[in-house]
């Protein structure tokens, strides 16, 4: 199996998470009160702007039903592991500074606790990117264009999503 690399379509994503942020797209479950919402609707963001997902078991990147899901599709560090490790088809990425961050871009944040636990999208990024201007949406505290700034974070991590790999059709 031959696997090429398409662009990430970051507009895509952020059209979807502009549509979906403060209300639940009914083709996914709403996981609100099993955790979180956030890494399910960063994921439903992610494959709006890659149209490719990762069938396998345990370590790949899918959703079908609520019951029948990658644990990345909905868990923030099984997410950040898929997108910085993937190898095999799907969207796949790299930890950036905030510098180079861009739309479609996901964050993850660490509050409170010393894990991270919170993947909002990032909507828009001002000139010069700072905490002010870097707007996002995200589930589980329903936001859209919120600036990161008004997060009372201890650490973030940027995943820049570099691209998709698919199978190449011959």
């Amino acid at each position: 199996m031959s696997l090429m690399i398409k662009p990430y379509s970051r507009e895509a994503a952020c059209l979807y998470a502009k549509e979906w942020a403060l209300k639940r797209n009914p083709l996914y479950y709403d996981f609100e009160n099993l955790g979180g919402d956030c890494t399910n609707f960063a994921s439903q963001c992610l494959y709006a702007g890659s149209g490719v997902m990762n069938y396998t078991k345990t370590f790949g990147w899918y959703y079908i039903n609520a019951a029948n899901r990658a644990p990345s599709w909905t868990g923030v560090e099984f997410l950040y592991n898929f997108i910085i490790g993937n190898q095999a088809v799907g969207p796949f990425g790299q930890d950036i500074p905030l510098e180079l961050i861009e739309p479609g871009d996901i964050i993850q944040i660490a509050t409170e606790r010393p894990d991270f636990h919170h993947t909002p999208v990032v909507l828009s990024v001002g000139d010069k990117p700072s905490p002010n201007n870097i707007m996002l949406a995200a589930h589980s505290y329903d936001a859209i264009n919120k600036p990161l700034s008004v997060y009372n974070y201890h650490k973030i991590r940027i995943i820049h999503i570099i691209g998709v790999r698919q199978t190449e059709r011959i």
